[in-house]
C-alpha cells in the first residue's frame, strides 16, 4: 500500500468515517495526522459548485462558471482533441475553485430516446462515447484534478432509475454497456468513478463485486477509487467488500458506525478496510495539492467563453444546404424569428445546471456579421398553461384542453 505509514496512524474510527461523506459535496478530513478533506463538484458539461444550502437537483444556484456545449452535442464532432480542450478548461477552473473530484463525464449509452439525461451522455455508439470521454478525462486531468466518469454500469434511463434492474447477458453487458468505460479506464486512468443507481442482474452497481472488483480492478486496472451515486449506496459494508469507497453523500455516521462494527465483529476483515482507505487517500492527497496551486491563479473568464463558443462551432452539423443558401451574403436581409433567438435553451436541468457567466444569443450575435437584420419575433409563446397542469408556467406546452408535453391525456 502506498500510504501503509499514514493508515497506521488512524484509528479503525477514522478509517470508516474517511468512507462516507462530511456532508452533501465533502468527504472527511483527520486534520491530527494531515488528511484533507476533499470537494466534489457536478459536470458534466460545466462546473457546478454549490455553496451555502445544497441540494442534488439542483434547485439552489451554483457559483458562476463557464457552460460548454453538452456532450450530445460535442460529440457530433467526432474531434477527441477538441474535447480534450475542455477537459483542460474544465479541470483548470474547477481547481481554481477548490474542487478535487469533478463529477464527469457522463457516457451512458442512449438505448431509448425518452431517456432525460441523453443529453449528457454523448452516443449510443459505445465507441464514440469511450473515446470522447477519455479525450473530457485527459484534459481534466492534466494539471491533477480528478474526473469521475459515470454511471457506472448500464443506467440508460431516468424512470425508477434507483430501483431498476438491469437483466442483461454477459455478451451484452461487454461490448455496449461496458465497451467506453473500458475504453476510458485503459487509455485515460481516471482516478474516479461514480456507480450507478441501478441493480445489475439483481445486484446493486454499488455492491456489484463482478463490476467492481473482476472486471473494473482486476481486468481493466482501474486503480482509483469508486463513489457511490448520491445516495446510491443501500448497504456500505458489502459495498466496501465489492470494491466501492466513497459514499456519498453524509448518511450522518449511521453507515459508518455499521462499517466498524463489520470490521470489530469479523464481518469485513480490517486489511480489506485498510486497502480500500489506501485507494481513497491516494486520490485525496493528489488532488489537495492539485487545489493548492490552483487557488492561486485564475482562470480566464473570457478565454473560457471562447473556448464553448469554438466548441459549438466545431460540433454544429448541417445535414442539408440546399440551393447553397449558406453561407449568406453580405448585405442579406435576414429576419430572426423564434424565441430561442433570444431566450435560447443551451442546457438540460437538474444536477447539471450551470449558472453561465455568460450566454449569447443569435439575435445579438447576429449583428456581429456583414448582413442587414430586419428584425425579431418571438414568433410563438413558448410556454402556455394547461388545465391538467393547473395552469403553472412552464408545464405543459399546448393549450388548455389539449395534450401537453407531460404524461396527461387529452381532454
Amino acid at each position: 500500500m502506498k500510504h501503509q505509514e499514514l493508515i497506521s496512524k488512524m484509528s479503525l474510527e477514522e478509517k470508516c468515517y474517511l468512507m462516507s461523506g462530511k456532508d452533501f459535496w465533502q468527504t472527511r478530513s483527520v486534520e491530527r495526522i494531515g488528511i484533507p478533506n476533499m470537494s466534489l463538484s457536478d459536470g458534466p458539461h460545466g462546473l457546478r459548485k454549490q455553496e451555502g444550502a445544497s441540494d442534488q437537483l439542483g434547485l439552489n444556484a451554483s457559483i458562476p462558471a463557464a457552460c460548454y456545449p453538452t456532450a450530445a452535442t460535442v460529440a457530433n464532432s467526432w474531434d477527441i482533441e477538441l474535447g480534450e480542450e475542455i477537459g483542460k478548461h474544465l479541470g483548470n477552473e474547477a481547481a481554481v475553485q477548490g474542487v478535487g473530484v469533478l463529477l464527469e463525464p457522463g457516457l451512458n449509452i442512449k438505448r431509448s430516446p425518452l431517456c432525460g439525461r441523453n443529453f449528457e451522455y454523448f452516443s449510443e455508439d459505445p465507441y464514440l462515447a469511450g473515446k470522447m470521454a477519455a479525450s473530457y478525462i485527459r484534459g481534466i486531468q492534466e494539471n491533477g484534478i480528478s474526473a469521475c466518469p459515470k454511471h457506472f454500469a448500464a443506467n440508460s434511463q431516468e424512470l425508477r432509475r434507483m430501483a431498476s434492474d438491469s437483466v442483461i447477458d454477459e455478451r451484452t453487458l461487454r461490448e455496449i454497456y461496458l465497451t467506453g468505460f473500458e475504453i476510458v479506464v485503459k487509455e485515460a486512468h481516471p482516478k474516479s468513478i461514480m456507480t450507478s443507481y441501478n441493480r445489475i442482474n439483481g445486484v446493486y452497481a454499488n455492491e456489484n463485486e463482478h463490476l467492481l472488483q473482476e472486471i473494473l480492478r482486476d481486468e481493466w486496472g482501474f486503480d482509483g477509487f469508486a463513489v457511490s451515486d448520491w445516495g446510491a449506496s443501500n448497504d456500505h459494508v458489502e459495498g466496501v467488500r465489492a470494491g466501492s469507497h466513497l459514499e456519498m453523500p453524509t448518511t450522518g455516521g449511521d453507515s459508518d458506525e455499521e462499517l466498524i462494527r463489520a470490521v470489530k465483529e469479523g464481518k469485513l476483515p480490517e486489511d480489506m478496510l485498510d486497502k480500500r482507505v489506501d485507494e481513497l487517500l491516494d486520490v485525496i492527497l493528489s488532488t489537495n495539492k492539485a487545489v493548492r496551486n490552483g487557488k492561486d491563479k485564475g482562470f480566464g473568464e473570457k478565454s473560457n467563453h471562447a473556448m464553448a463558443q469554438r466548441a459549438a462551432e466545431k460540433s454544429i452539423v448541417l445535414l442539408k444546404n440546399d440551393g447553397e443558401i449558406l453561407p449568406l451574403k453580405k448585405g442579406t436581409k435576414v429576419a430572426v424569428i423564434g424565441d430561442f433567438a433570444k431566450n435560447p435553451r443551451y442546457q438540460g436541468a437538474g444536477s447539471s445546471v450551470v449558472n453561465p457567466t455568460r450566454v449569447d444569443n443569435a439575435v445579438e450575435m447576429i449583428k456581429q456579421f456583414e448582413l442587414d437584420a430586419v428584425g425579431y419575433a418571438a414568433g410563438y409563446q413558448r410556454t402556455r398553461s394547461c388545465r391538467f397542469c393547473f395552469g403553472v408556467r412552464g408545464f405543459g406546452t399546448g393549450k388548455a384542453g389539449r395534450s401537453c408535453a407531460f404524461v396527461h391525456r387529452p381532454g
